[in-house]
């Protein structure tokens, strides 16, 4: 079994960090989230691995390489335009051939491996097989009405009246018919060719369209706020441990992690909280929920619950929450309000000064 990995989209959601690279490599806990992919598909067996890429090919090409570090071969597709999951399989064709493949989103992440569900795949064959997860709101994402056994009657795409709560979560097994479908399909009303209607193609033809549901943690990392969540969930699970510098002034409660390098001096930090390689942290306190990455700076300043790409720079920010904060950016203190105001008014003006 081979498996495809998307990691071609434009991330809107996620401008103006997107501007300048791929949202896969947004960082998680200082890891990219393309990389939790990786290592699920590694964890499964698969070794032949299709990576999709777009605009920011060449980043993504330079931190993934030739996919030796996480023991698979990684073979680089390119797409000129996100034309939908479909067109991504359709462009696909050669490296696939007639093998069975993992559908996997790079941006998505995971908590549980992908394992058992192409174990599952392998074992009882059928011509797709969709991961799916119970939603409060199904009306925004793309739903799965599923049978008692296990069979896949219907897809819908964010239905205003949703026949199921159970949503697709970018993870799917395909036999080599999805290629006939994903030849068949027009594109959608967005002008792209819907991984869903493929799978629907299907259905309407009698092949047999399999489901499995998970109900541990998943998230699209689609947006500030998700990618915040899931640094959050996967922080949870951090081991603490101090590789770097920490001197006698400081404090380090909880589970924190110092990577070889960093430096922490005359700070407080309360984990969970991963600091990366070269970043120094300095008179400040890093509250909970908090990645800091390689070669940031952070001085006398209060931050939690927030992300720093590499080489950020935080200075006397009095409190910084809920925040992500881009590679080599540089925060600091406004200057200070005039003691004295110079004014010409014109007649009958008013004018309000803060007291």
């Amino acid at each position: 079994m081979k498996a495809l990995v998307l990691a071609g989209g434009t991330g809107s959601r996620l401008r103006p960090f997107t501007h300048t690279g791929a949202k896969q490599l947004l960082p998680i806990a200082n890891k990219p989230v393309l990389f939790y992919a990786l290592e699920s598909l590694a964890s499964a067996g698969i070794r032949d691995v299709g990576i999709v890429v777009g605009a920011h090919a060449r980043d993504i090409r330079e931190l993934t390489g030739d996919g030796t570090g996480f023991g698979l071969r990684i073979t680089y597709l390119h797409q000129p335009r996100p034309l939908g999951l479909a067109h991504a399989v359709l462009i696909a064709r050669d490296f696939l051939g007639d093998d069975d493949f993992l559908l996997y989103l790079g941006d998505n992440y995971l908590q549980q491996d992908v394992t058992d569900f192409a174990r599952l795949a392998a074992a009882t064959p059928s011509a797709a097989r969709l991961l799916l997860t119970p939603v409060a709101d199904p009306s925004a994402f793309g739903v799965a009405e599923v049978d008692p056994e296990g069979n896949v009657l219907r897809l819908e795409e964010k239905p205003d009246a949703p026949r199921s709560a159970l949503a697709l979560i970018g993870v799917y097994a395909f036999s080599p018919a999805v290629h006939e479908a994903v030849r068949a399909i027009t594109p959608s009303a967005r002008g792209e060719l819907e991984i869903t209607h493929a799978v629907q193609w299907l259905i309407d033809r009698g092949m047999r369209v399999r489901a499995d549901t998970t109900t541990r943690p998943w998230r699209d990392t689609g947006s500030v706020e998700d990618l915040l969540e899931v640094n959050r969930h996967v922080l949870d699970s951090l081991e603490g441990s101090v590789e770097g510098k920490v001197d006698s002034r400081s404090t380090l409660v909880g589970r924190v992690r110092v990577a070889e390098g960093a430096i922490v001096r005359g700070s407080r930090v309360v984990g969970p909280v991963v600091i990366g390689a070269g970043a120094v942290v300095s008179n400040s306190s890093v509250g909970p929920y908090t990645s800091i990455g390689e070669d940031c700076r952070v001085e006398d300043s209060a931050i939690e619950y927030s992300v720093l790409l590499p080489g950020a720079q935080v200075e006397g920010a009095s409190r910084i929450e809920g925040s992500l904060i881009g590679r080599g950016a540089v925060v600091r203190p406004a200057p200070r309000l005039p003691q004295a105001h110079r004014l010409v008014i014109g007649d009958h003006s008013k004018v309000y000064l803060p007291s």
